[in-house]
């Protein structure tokens, strides 16, 4: 039975002022998430620019992510589009690829489906795969929920084995781990703020966009949890909060490409509309990587 577990960060797509993919880079981005202790990593999400990408492109990031990661650590893969027809057809494409260890597949944006018509589209999207498949709730982003009762539906079909949580809502997480089986169904955090929350409540892990910039602190949180080092974990946490806080200085994702920047990694541009940091917006950030020992770390 598939396990997801651990801290994974949910990686950017280094892209240029064209929107091509800055293929050194992403190597670079896998590389030193990787060493500094990572326990997977998750492509083709929001932080990934998924809905910006052509589908040669999602193609071609996840074979560079696959190629270049070797087998160090699982690779999780977005399929995650508006239609379910969209959806199933990414899924194909991680399969095609190979070396996916599970998928995870957000609820659709723009279009705001009922409790029924999700269940029947995650449904869908697991009949159509024998890949693990994870949910993936944002509903600050997406507009749509993923009801408690709904999740504990579709934890019955046999490839749905856990759900990403990045509501930021504390009770909700708690009511998934409680209506659902702890054996068979993970639950991951994806607010970075609530990491050691949701692991003391029976969370298993995390998908965190705050890993591209600071995987070693992420990873810790979850270490020092599994290790009984409560206290630890706890003040790791606390650590972690203000660049998470920080990520919302400006457009998502560009504080997360501005970030590894600074630490030394040049990940190039988010899509536009979204535009750079303002200086204030900058110099706030650059003092948290600074506080964190993070600032130009990278070599």
């Amino acid at each position: 039975m598939f396990e997801a577990k651990g801290v994974l960060p949910a990686l950017v797509t280094p892209l240029d002022k064209n929107g091509n993919i800055m293929e050194d880079s992403l190597k670079k981005v896998i590389d030193y998430t990787i060493q500094e202790g990572v326990h997977g990593l998750f492509v083709l999400g929001s932080s990934g620019e998924i809905y910006g990408l052509t589908k040669e492109q999602k193609r071609r990031v996840l074979e560079l992510t696959v190629e270049h990661t070797a087998g160090r650590v699982p690779i999780y893969c977005g399929a995650s589009e508006i239609t379910t027809r969209d959806c199933i057809d990414t899924a194909q494409m991680a399969k095609d690829v190979g070396g996916v260890a599970a998928l995870s597949v957000l609820t659709p944006y723009f279009m705001t489906p009922n409790q029924q018509e999700l269940t029947a589209h995650f449904a869908a999207i697991a009949k159509s795969t024998d890949l693990p498949v994870i949910l993936y709730g944002n509903e600050g982003r997406t507009q749509v929920k993923i009801d408690v009762n709904t999740c504990a539906e579709l934890s019955k079909i046999d490839n749905i084995v856990g759900i990403k949580d990045s509501s930021g809502d504390m009770t909700k997480m708690i009511e998934y781990l409680r209506v659902t089986d702890r054996d068979s169904f993970s639950v991951l955090a994806g607010r970075d703020t609530l990491i050691y929350a949701g692991l003391c409540h029976g969370a298993t892990g995390a998908i965190a966009s705050t890993a591209n910039i600071a995987p070693r602190l992420v990873a810790d949180i979850y270490n020092a949890f599994i290790e009984k080092d409560y206290k630890k974990s706890l003040e790791l946490q606390f650590k972690l909060s203000p660049l998470r806080l920080a990520v919302d200085k400006a457009t998502f994702p560009v504080v997360l490409k501005e970030g590894l920047r600074m630490v030394g990694i040049d990940v190039g541009y988010a899509f536009a509309p979204a535009a750079e940091m303002s200086p204030e917006s900058k110099l706030i950030l650059e003092n948290v990587l600074k506080d964190l020992e993070l600032y130009n770390s990278f070599n």
